[in-house]
């Protein structure tokens, strides 16, 4: 296209939309709307594809959201399923994976883990799980937090005495271990306990976490009066023991449920724009933890159109209870029944309790809501205040959305990195942070070389990678920093200035320097800024503190990665350092030679004797540890 040629209009809007109605079916399916630049900005499903799309032809009776959807419409894509659950099901597996602007988007996608009794051995394992359920075995769940579950799992071993170990690990023993010592495991992989009495203990703790606490809990208090009446106080003591850690478990909830087995509980709260997803699991009759998620949808839209949006993409991943109590009535509650269904694959009700204990957990679970977005917006105006404090102090024109803060860590010139943190309007947004392991030839102690090289790996990926307006989809947070504060004064600063003028960023970035006060004393520390003189903050200003928060972060961050570093390094293999060692060469060496010491000293006949080891193998070996 030449200077003097003028880009004609792409056509947009209801007739666009128009013209596809008239091919369409009037059959289940889900519609896809995409704008100029082919990006998808909406997806829909519909019990009648011809019926539905119509709607959006006739503007004039449609709200001022969809409006703006339609007039940005040039295209659209359409797929037709069997049934209306179906088109539920895609719709919602789409909107995960695409995230439209004009969509309700669950933001916070988080797994949740479960307990799981694995069945592929003879004596089943107690663990942790999460992800996909591919291993055989008796699943529980889901619980809120990985604690909640570390927990229940200590409180469980007490209880059924079921081992956590590995395979290999149970494979191996020809004694008893600590946890048997202890009374955490019954012992089963040196027969303390027989196999089939171990068995019964697995069974025990299935019908305990399937509810059936009650008959399991009489079983164990019955064969705790029989030994004692029998004089076998050892006995005794242990099921006493048994019946205390079942009872730790029953009472970890802060809800508890007496005629609801087994049910996820949803409410929902409006309030400043947002919206607020409380999300609490009851099973067993007992409350396993909550979350609160904060879906991304317009404000336009009302309570129960977010709540519906928000199951659809909720359980795209997960296995429903057969019960799901809610805190507002859904428009279509039959068709995500039936989408519910065949996903997990037996019935599922949904349900809007309007008395009874039913309507207890979904009001426990509305103040929740209530209270844990209420947190959020006032955390969110403090760390707004906060930042208008920060383009009042440093002279910008508006407040920043986006800081990083970089420092670097190293001992020595060893393990050398550099990391940067994240904050916003939210406050650390932990989910942006990133480390950098130092790979040029710097100097020991380099630290300018080192920040020039993380500026420099950061700034080029981004200006080559991210468009300056580009945001993440999940939080809102921009790819683009408007301030970065670097931990040094005038020199790291000038190393910095080096690296933009020759990055020549498309946008512009103001970057401060912070050095330490005399004497490392926080509250008197000095900032440095192109074109301006140093200067400092007042001692009690709330900005200082804030500041200072963000360089802590910084270097908490950095340290611990550094020590991770080390500590890898401390136990890593000399081994791995040879280029074509991999696992299973590894693997024959140490089972022939028995350390990595012992290879170290092999002679080159002694290497070309392994198993899997070729002649050339073994000469990069020998040459590795005898170079002169």
């Amino acid at each position: 296209m030449t200077d003097t040629e003028t880009r004609l209009p792409v056509p947009s809007g209801p007739e666009v939309i128009r013209n596809f109605v008239r091919t369409l079916p009037s059959a289940p399916g889900v519609y896809r709307m995409l704008d100029e630049n082919g990006e998808v900005i909406y997806v829909g499903k519909a019990r009648s594809l011809k019926s539905r799309v119509t709607n959006y032809t006739r503007p004039e009776g449609l709200s001022v959201r969809i409006q703006r959807m339609v007039m940005a419409t040039v295209s659209m894509e359409f797929v037709r399923t069997e049934t209306e659950a179906e088109a539920l099901l895609l719709e919602a597996n789409l909107i995960k994976r695409l995230k439209p602007r004009f969509n309700v988007l669950l933001r916070d996608d988080k797994s949740f883990p479960y307990i799981l009794i694995a069945t592929d051995h003879e004596a089943p394992e107690l663990t942790k799980h999460r992800g996909s359920r591919r291993r055989p075995g008796h699943y529980f769940g889901p619980f809120a937090s990985a604690t909640a579950v570390g927990r229940t799992i200590a409180s469980l071993q007490k209880a059924f005495l079921l081992r956590n170990c590995s395979d290999s690990f149970y494979a191996a023993r020809t004694r008893p271990c600590l946890q048997y010592q202890i009374k955490r495991c019954a012992g089963p992989c040196t027969r303390e306990t027989s196999l089939e009495a171990y068995g019964e203990l697995v069974e025990d703790a299935r019908l305990f976490l399937t509810g059936k606490s009650q008959s399991v809990r009489d079983h164990l208090q019955r064969d705790m009066a029989k030994a004692a009446e029998e004089l076998d106080f050892e006995r005794a003591a242990l099921l006493r023991d048994r019946l205390s850690a079942l009872a730790l478990i029953q009472s970890q909830g802060d809800a508890t449920a007496k005629s609801v087995e087994e049910a996820d509980v949803f409410a929902i709260h409006h309030e400043g724009g947002q919206f607020c997803v409380q999300v609490f699991f009851f099973r067993a009759f007992q409350n396993w933890g909550n979350h609160a998620f904060r879906p991304k949808a317009d404000d336009t839209l009302s309570d129960a159109e977010v709540l519906e949006a928000f199951i659809a993409q909720f359980y795209e991943d997960r296995t429903p209870p057969r019960l799901v109590l809610l805190s507002h009535e859904l428009s279509e509650p039959d068709v995500i029944e039936e989408a519910l269904r065949s996903r997990a694959g037996y019935k599922v009700r949904i349900e809007t309790p309007q008395r009874g204990e039913k309507r207890d957990l979904v009001n426990h679970a509305l103040q929740n809501a209530r209270e844990a977005l209420s947190r959020q917006l006032a955390e969110g105006a403090s760390n707004r205040t906060l930042l208008e404090g920060v383009a009042n102090c440093f002279g910008l024109d508006e407040p920043p959305r986006r800081i990083e803060v970089y420092d670097n860590s190293h001992i020595s010139g060893t393990n050398m990195v550099g990391a940067m943190i994240v904050a916003g309007e939210e406050g650390f947004s932990k989910k942006h942070y990133r480390t950098f392991n130092i790979r040029s030839d710097i100097t020991a102690g380099d630290d300018f070389g080192m920040m020039r090289e993380v500026l420099t790996r950061r700034f080029s990926r981004l200006a080559s990678e991210s468009e300056t307006d580009a945001e993440d989809e999940q939080t809102g947070m921009p790819d683009w920093p408007d301030v970065v504060f670097i931990d040094g004064g005038a020199g790291q600063l000038n190393a910095v200035r080096q690296v933009i003028a020759e990055l020549n960023l498309p946008k512009e970035v103001t970057f401060i320097g912070i050095a330490k006060g005399e004497e490392r004393d926080a509250g008197r520390e000095k900032f440095f800024m192109e074109g301006k003189d140093a200067f400092m903050l007042p001692h009690r200003d709330p900005v200082l503190y804030y500041v200072q928060r963000l360089r802590d972060e910084a270097h908490r961050f950095a340290i611990g990665t550094h020590r991770a570093k080390r500590k890898k390094d401390v136990v890593k293999n000399p081994l791995d350092e040879i280029d074509g060692i991999g696992p299973t060469r590894k693997r024959a060496l140490l089972n022939h030679f028995g350390s990595a010491k012992a290879v170290a000293r092999a002679s080159l006949l002694d290497l070309e004797s392994v198993p899997s080891i070729s002649k050339a193998m073994a000469q990069l070996v020998y040459d590795h540890f005898n170079r002169t």
